[in-house]
């Protein structure tokens, strides 16, 4: 059996992130269809809907961890990088096909940046909107992540 920190540490992995093809239906003469399912391409309920745009090049959005919230992220439009750490490993998805989609478990802190002009990022989470599921702050984040690795 794992001890206890080896299987928090399974859980709040940034190798539990994964890129996911998602259904599409392409006619010539009617254009492409994709599908997200809830609980299906993305491992949680769908609950919420959001998206960003209009951010200057320049711009970073994002950096910010979820206590519960999972979220998946989508480039409609345009393109922008998705890089994501645990304090121990760090991955970075380039987003720019409306097809794929970045699955984001909780405890994962997320930063969006490098947009392109036109970018457009939809992001469908698990949770409601609740200000005290974010940690916005760096080390109170990494104080967190040690805290569920004892």
């Amino acid at each position: 059996m794992l001890s206890n920190t080896r299987q928090t540490r399974a859980v709040i992995g940034v190798e539990k992130a994964v890129s996911v093809e998602l259904a599409t239906f392409s006619e010539p003469e009617r254009g492409s269809l994709t599908v997200v399912q809830s609980a299906q391409d993305l491992p949680f309920p769908i609950v919420r809907v959001f998206y960003v745009y209009g951010m200057p090049q320049k711009c970073e959005r994002g950096a910010h961890a979820h206590r519960e919230t999972e979220q998946g992220f989508i480039a409609i439009k345009g393109s922008f990088s998705l890089e994501l750490t645990d304090t121990r490993q760090t991955k970075t998805y380039s987003l720019s096909e409306p097809d794929h989609a970045v699955y984001v478990p909780a405890m994962i802190w997320a930063r969006m940046h490098d947009f392109s002009e036109d970018a457009v990022c939809l992001v469908l989470a698990s949770s409601l909107y609740d200000p005290a599921d974010y940690i916005r702050d760096w080390d109170e984040y990494v104080s967190a992540v040690k805290k569920l690795s004892l």
